[in-house]
């Protein structure tokens, strides 16, 4: 009630109206008449009340005084009116403190002063002095002031500390602040005295410094706006907060902070009803050093005198949780701010210890957007620099030497190649290299390798390839780097026990066979582990992803064409395993840059997945190399016949040979068609077995070449389009029935087909068609077929001049891409030894077959043809 009366009455003398006001005069009369009114003004009272103490005889005299716009008026003058005012002239002042009221009640009417014997002061002292010192400035005067030696004595002065008490008042918090003046502490916003006494038991006064108290309060009125209209009130010796408002870590953690850094001590926090928060804002020291294969970042996290391990920290951030808990039982906070920079620190890291991460260095491009330039060591900055640069300018670094162990010659953007991989392996850094087909993946590499047994880099080199491949990549190890020691596990009894893969250059093994071998395998460190076509484990819960991940050695290198076939997490696999921890955890790659950038376009992750990537994949089309190629590259595929395959071919081969060889030459010259008849059939089994009609011991066996073929069109299907050609109309019928299985959109022409021109034009026309199957007798002549830039001649016809007709079907005017001719060849057959005749005896192409297609009679020799078979 005693609330509700004085601020109604304060809100009265506000006079927020401008109303006039009358004062009724009592005396003059009980009846309210002009006479009796007087005109007044309202006004709050701000002044201060000092009384003054001095000792008379037995007697203790006390005056008092109020001080109002710097006029001192007499206690003794001053008579309360309505309870709460008392009137000065025509001002009617409300006096709201209850102290000042009862002093001038106490004073008024009681002449000049007020005499309390010497005997009763000490009471009067102890009952009313010391309730009201707080509010009311008593100067006694015969206290001396404190001498120089007093102060010292005591440190008054040496040891003032400012504190701030916080205190609890039902759902409110007070902020009390004190000054400590040596052992005593004075509430700032009272008007006590600083009283002491020296060793020979004489009193002395010891005068408070406000400037120093001024600027606490200044400092407190800073961090909130309520404390300001707390101050202008003037009715308490404190200021105050409402709960929510105070433990409003946006609020107390700064204003802590400020108030801490200037000095003021804070007590009585953790008193506050079941608060457990720490008074600290967070603090973070980071340094970032170099290391070998590593950038150190030491990371000191405090809060106030309490450190916070990083694991521990960790641990909260992985559980976004806003609180930490201290040695000492409180809760630091951490910002949301914090949350997304730890969690970026522990996302770069590959370990984290107690205070400090380890980034690796191939995550160099994220340092910047990580940590702050004046957290990074002079030579941290300095090393950036200079890989941002050899990067960006990858082919004028300092050429690489091939060892004469190369035999071969690389061109311009294959020498850069060798050059950036040489980069890459000094830094330990894995690496992609993701050239378009028919650019020299293969003879990079093999370059690479020879460079790195110059080095002397003696752990062997496993290479992981599809099945189709091995031999096409032993036929070039052979021609390349003939004096490398290569080892092939293949076939059933591929480990023998007590192999030593130490004495081999490199190892080659199938991603099939690995899976089987891996337990053997993973127990050898290699130099490196090389995959070809590594598309092949783009699913990283596939089994062949899980696989080559347990393989160890000193680095890795992925070959593929097609680094992305269908989305983004294609690359997640692939890159993962040549810079492990690059792209974080399958679950943030799909969230933070598969989802974003394959269902929504968002460019902005786009680019930040670009560059993240960029320094590890080298990528070159043919448009980018255009100077250094040739406009018509020509290849060659080895495609290795299964068992069963290959056991049908050696039967025929073998009863074709026995013909042969039972025959004179004059005898093979009389009967050109049964040689014609034997050398097809043993073409039509390199293709597939099938061909044969009626042969039930072919029923089961698969196609080396249809394997190899579906494989490379699987692979290309979204960049290229392709032309396929083969002599053998049921062969194309083969190739379709198993595009067909796969779900790929192909076209045939063959000698019956009735809408040639038709089929011609929605294959040019449409992108949805990647695949032309064309029979070569049909389609080897009068096409034009320039949005193709592919050929696979699936059986190579003997005269070369009609494949090259056929190549011409694409590689003509018209035509804006690089061509690519692929061979499919089956080894160590009719096929390969003409193959490998016509690099010697040009003449041989045409031995055969004249250009016409009739049998070159001339040619059938019995010595040409046991050559043709083994």
């Amino acid at each position: 009630q005693d609330i509700d009366i004085s601020s109604s009455l304060k809100a009265i003398a506000k006079n927020p109206l401008h109303l006039d006001f009358y004062l009724h005069d009592y005396e003059k009369s009980e009846n309210i008449t002009a006479s009796t009114l007087s005109p007044v003004q309202l006004s709050l009272n701000k002044g201060d009340i000092k009384l003054f103490i001095t000792k008379k005889g037995a007697f203790y005299a006390i005056q008092g005084e109020i001080h109002i716009h710097t006029i001192a008026y007499s206690l003794q003058d001053l008579v309360v009116l309505l309870d709460h005012f008392i009137l000065i002239k025509n001002q009617l002042f409300l006096i709201e403190n209850k102290h000042h009221l009862k002093l001038i009640r106490l004073f008024g009417n009681k002449g000049e002063q007020l005499l309390i014997h010497q005997r009763k002061f000490e009471e009067f002292n102890r009952l009313f002095l010391e309730q009201i010192a707080h509010s009311v400035e008593l100067n006694f005067k015969d206290i001396p002031k404190a001498s120089k030696p007093q102060l010292k004595e005591n440190l008054y002065y040496q040891d003032m500390q400012p504190l701030l008490f916080l205190e609890e008042s039902e759902d409110f918090v007070n902020l009390i602040p004190v000054m400590r003046y040596g052992e005593v502490e004075i509430p700032i916003l009272s008007k006590r005295n600083i009283f002491g006494t020296d060793s020979k038991g004489t009193q002395f006064l010891v005068d408070r410094k406000r400037e120093a108290e001024t600027k606490v309060i200044s400092l407190l009125l800073k961090q909130h706006p309520y404390f300001q209209e707390q101050m202008d009130e003037g009715s308490f010796q404190h200021f105050y907060l409402h709960r929510k408002y105070f433990l409003d870590s946006n609020w107390f953690l700064d204003a802590f902070e400020e108030w801490q850094h200037q000095g003021i001590q804070i007590i009585g926090f953790n008193a506050l009803r079941g608060n457990k928060l720490s008074r600290f804002k967070g603090k973070i020291h980071v340094e970032v050093l170099s290391g070998q294969n590593w950038f150190n970042a030491n990371i000191k996290v405090s809060f106030g005198p309490k450190s916070v391990s990083l694991k521990k920290l960790e641990k909260a951030v992985r559980n976004r949780s806003q609180f930490i808990t201290l040695d000492d039982g409180t809760h630091g906070i951490l910002p949301q701010q914090w949350l997304d920079k730890f969690e970026a620190y522990f996302n770069a890291a590959e370990s984290i210890a107690d205070d400090f991460i380890e980034i690796p260095k191939y995550k160099f491009n994220e340092i910047d957007q990580l940590f702050e330039q004046a957290e990074l060591d002079p030579i941290v900055l300095a090393e950036l620099s200079t890989l941002r640069k050899q990067l960006a300018h990858f082919p004028s670094l300092s050429e690489v030497q091939v060892p004469p162990t190369f035999v071969g010659n690389l061109r311009p953007y294959q020498q850069q190649g060798l050059q950036w991989l040489h980069f890459l392996d000094g830094l330990n850094f894995g690496a992609c290299l993701a050239d378009d087909m028919g650019l020299g993946k293969t003879i990079q590499i093999l370059a690479f390798l020879a460079t790195q047994k110059a080095k002397e880099q003696s752990a062997p080199t496993l290479l992981v390839l599809p099945t189709t491949l091995i031999f096409n990549w032993r036929h070039e190890i052979q021609q390349f780097l003939p004096s490398f020691q290569t080892l092939v596990l293949d076939g059933p009894n591929r480990i023998e026990k007590g192999l030593q893969f130490e004495q081999y250059d490199l190892v080659l093994i199938s991603y099939h066979n690995l899976l089987t071998d891996i337990n053997i395998l993973k127990k050898t460190t290699f130099n490196y582990v090389i995959l070809d076509e590594s598309q092949q484990i783009k699913n990283p819960d596939s089994q062949r992803y899980k696989t080559v991940n347990l393989l160890k050695s000193r680095n890795r290198i992925i070959l593929t064409g097609t680094p992305i076939e269908n989305n983004t997490m294609d690359l997640y696999a692939q890159l993962s395993f040549i810079v492990p921890g690059l792209l974080g955890s399958k679950k943030y790659f799909k969230d933070v840059y598969t989802t974003p950038i394959d269902a929504f376009h968002d460019r902005k992750r786009k680019k930040v997945l670009k560059e993240k990537i960029k320094p590890f994949i080298l990528r070159r089309t043919k448009q980018d190399v255009l100077r250094d190629l040739p406009a018509k590259n020509e290849l060659v595929l080895y495609c290795e016949m299964k068992t069963a395959q290959r056991r049908i071919y050696d039967l025929y081969e073998k009863e074709f040979r026995d013909f042969i060889s039972a025959k004179d030459g004059d005898e093979i010259k009389k009967s050109p068609m049964h040689v014609l008849k034997g050398l097809t059939k043993l073409r039509q089994i390199c293709n597939s077995s099938k061909l044969l009609q009626n042969e039930d011991l072919t029923s089961a066996a698969d196609s080396a070449k249809i394997e190899m073929l579906i494989e490379q069109i699987q692979h290309k299907k979204d960049q290229h389009k392709m032309i396929v050609f083969s002599q053998f109309v049921s062969m194309l019928n083969l190739i379709k029935e198993a595009l067909d299985k796969q779900g790929i959109c192909s076209l045939m022409l063959t000698g019956q087909s009735k809408n040639r021109g038709k089929l011609v034009s929605d294959f040019q026309s449409d992108k949805n068609i990647p695949v032309f199957l064309i029979s070569l007798k049909a389609g080897g002549t009068g096409l034009n077929l320039t949005a193709a830039d592919v050929v696979y001649l699936v059986d190579p016809w003997w005269n070369p001049a009609v494949e090259q007709q056929a190549i011409d079907r694409i590689y003509r005017m018209g035509q804006q891409k690089t061509v690519t001719a692929v061979r499919l060849i089956s080894p160590n057959t009719v096929e390969d030894k003409i193959q490998s005749l016509q690099q010697h005896k040009k003449e041989i192409s045409n031995s055969i077959l004249d250009d016409a297609g009739s049998f070159a009679v001339f040619y059938l020799d019995k010595s040409y043809l046991m050559n043709l078979l083994r």
